[in-house]
């Protein structure tokens, strides 16, 4: 069992590592597209090996440490980030049910969801301590940045999120199931996915899931302009490669919880299998990403933690009254 466990975390970490040198990939052609230029094209036909030129360059470069930087903190930092983005997707059910049981997760206990968000949660440790770590101005206010911004969406994403369990409890006749990610799926089949009866809280919830993975317009804890590159500024080779795949593996992980949640998770047409589905939802929310990225300004800082707590705070609020009270009557 523990050998079989292990296989499937390599397998899962294998494909999690591919498919972020992939995006990486689609986002660097989409936004060159988005801004008439050609992007990726030498390595490889079309530019398709510029992920694995990118690793080997990564791979050789020095690896430099502050002379003043606490070395065990500064190392262990970027580890923590991406041992968190790799862990948390193992909740996330791809596949349709057989046997009663999720093949297509590695794991699917009966409060997964609130597994998931404390897993998550602990993301912004090694963003904080990478920052702290560096003894540098730039990368502690990132960090602090960082760590103001994904604690205060993490509050409106909790609350929406509410929401869906309570509809889930309501339609399966069984609270106990609400928290597991395989039951909020199956409660959709033959339903509205909850992205209609829930829309202001799929808003919010992916809203808050753009300002978490630190992506544009939220992307304030790296600011190029202002803070060189935010907690990342010190960092080089692996390291700093370390902090770049943590942050679209938790996009990816973040639209995949998207897709389980409110876009009905592996449900679709029986013309396609439903993990094909389901990468397909992926896939779009990924794109979606991009397009705010090649679109929106960055917000000034202010204005994002107001937003934080003055509309999305309150909106989640809304929608978790307003759904208990319909479901009561």
């Amino acid at each position: 069992m523990i050998v079989w466990t292990l296989l499937e975390a390599v397998i899962l970490a294998v494909i999690l590592l591919s498919g972020f040198a992939m995006l990486m990939l689609f986002e660097r052609k989409i936004l060159g597209w988005f801004q008439y230029r050609l992007g990726p094209n030498r390595v490889g036909p079309w530019g398709l090996a510029q992920p694995l030129a990118d690793a080997i360059k990564l791979i050789m470069k020095e690896d430099i440490i502050p002379a003043d930087a606490d070395r065990v903190v500064f190392w262990i930092a970027p580890v923590i980030s991406l041992f968190v983005a790799l862990t948390a997707f193992a909740f996330i059910p791809i596949g349709p049910l057989l046997k009663g049981r999720a093949p297509w997760a590695m794991a699917d206990p009966n409060a997964g969801l609130l597994a998931m968000l404390a897993i998550t949660s602990i993301g912004v440790y090694g963003i904080a301590l990478g920052g702290w770590a560096s003894q540098s101005k730039y990368a502690l206010l990132g960090s602090l940045r960082a760590t103001a911004q994904m604690i205060s969406y993490e509050l409106a994403m909790g609350m929406s999120v509410l929401g869906v369990i309570i509809l889930t409890a309501a339609r399966l006749g069984n609270p106990a199931e609400a928290l597991r990610f395989s039951s909020i799926v199956q409660s959709q089949i033959g339903h509205l996915w909850y992205v209609i009866p829930q829309f202001l809280g799929f808003i919010v919830f992916f809203i808050s899931t753009v300002a978490e993975s630190n992506r544009v317009p939220f992307d304030l804890p790296e600011a190029e302009a202002e803070l060189v590159a935010g907690y990342s500024t010190e960092y080089s080779g692996i390291r700093f490669a370390m902090f770049a795949m943590a942050e679209y593996i938790n996009l990816i992980t973040l639209s995949a919880l998207v897709v389980t949640l409110y876009l009905g998770g592996w449900n679709g047409p029986a013309f396609l299998p439903g993990v094909v589905w389901f990468v397909i939802k992926v896939a779009i929310l990924c794109f979606v990403s991009i397009w705010l990225r090649a679109t929106l300004p960055r917000l000034r800082y202010d204005r994002l933690m107001s937003f934080g707590w003055k509309v999305m705070l309150p909106l989640a609020a809304v929608n978790l009254l307003v759904t208990a009270i319909l479901v009561a009557m």
